[in-house]
């Protein structure tokens, strides 16, 4: 499978988180909301407009900045 940017990913996919590429922070802060390396996601809304990126994490609706999800690494489920 091919790794790609959060940012990449069209609205209504699913994909599984593969890395973090940003620091301890930004991994706890991520880990803390339930979106961690190995779990499903699904991009709710992703606008190419700029703005949040909104994800399914499980039963959770999450709102990303741009510049946070540029750094997490996803691979698209099939």
């Amino acid at each position: 499978m091919t790794k790609l940017k959060l940012t990449e990913i069209g609205t209504d996919k699913k994909c599984y988180v593969v890395e973090f590429n940003g620091g301890q922070n930004m991994k706890t802060k991520l880990e803390n909301l339930g979106i961690r390396i190995g779990n499903e996601i699904t991009v709710n809304n992703n606008s190419f407009m700029g703005g949040p990126i909104t994800v399914m994490a499980g039963s959770t609706k999450i709102a990303i900045g741009r510049k946070m999800a540029e750094k997490i690494i996803v691979e698209v489920s099939k």
